[in-house]
C-alpha cells in the first residue's frame, strides 16, 4: 500500500497488515481502495490501495546506495550502450576504475555482455560508443516507491499521487 504523508507527499510502501492497522487506529484514512474486500470477524471492508496519515511526519533525507539492482532499476534493465531490455545485465563504469572512475551513480551504467565486453577497460571515446542517457543519481521519492515494480492495478491506483503525474495535485 502506498502510505501518503497528511500533505499527500508519498512517504512509504507498506503492507497490507500495516495498512489495516492504521486505519482502524485512526492514524490514517483511505484514499483510494482495491476491488476486493477484506472478511474479518470484526466486519467486511474495501481493500486499501493508498492511505495517507493523519498527521505530519518529517522524512529525513537518505541518500539511494550504488547496487547492482538500483542501477538495473534506474535504467529499467536496459543496455545504455544499444538500447536492448534484458534481465541478464552487468554493470560498466563509464570512465573505467582503473583509469580514475569512480563508483557512483553519475559514473555507473547497465551493459549488456555483449557491448561490456566490446568496451572493455576503454573509454567512450577510444571505443567510439556512445551512451543513451547521461547516468545521474535518482530522486530519493521516486526511487523507493518504484523498486518495488507494484502489479499494473495497484500502480494505476497510486498514479494521481506519484511526482511527475499529470494528475498529481489534483486531489489536494
Amino acid at each position: 500500500m502506498l502510505v501518503l504523508n497528511a500533505d499527500y507527499e508519498p512517504l512509504n510502501v507498506c503492507g497490507l497488515g500495516r495498512a489495516i492497522a492504521l486505519v482502524d487506529a485512526d492514524k490514517a484514512e483511505m484514499v483510494a481502495s482495491g476491488g476486493t474486500v477484506i472478511r474479518s470477524p470484526r466486519g467486511s471492508r474495501p481493500r486499501p490501495r493508498v492511505i495517507r496519515l493523519r498527521y505530519h511526519v518529517r522524512r529525513p533525507w537518505i541518500p539511494v546506495r550504488v547496487t547492482r539492482r538500483e542501477v538495473f532499476v534506474r535504467d529499467d534493465f536496459t543496455c545504455q550502450y544499444c538500447g536492448v531490455r534484458a534481465r541478464d545485465l552487468t554493470i560498466d563504469h563509464v570512465v573505467p576504475r582503473h583509469l580514475g572512475g569512480a563508483h557512483a551513480w553519475e559514473n555507473v551504467v547497465s551493459a549488456c555482455l555483449g557491448c561490456n565486453l566490446r568496451k572493455g577497460g576503454h573509454t567512450l571515446g577510444e571505443t567510439r560508443m556512445r551512451l543513451a542517457r547521461t547516468p545521474r543519481r535518482p530522486a530519493y521519492a521516486q526511487w523507493f516507491l518504484w523498486a518495488n515494480r507494484p502489479d499494473p492495478e495497484t500502480a494505476a491506483a497510486w498514479q494521481p499521487f506519484l511526482p511527475g503525474s499529470s494528475r498529481s495535485g489534483a486531489h489536494l
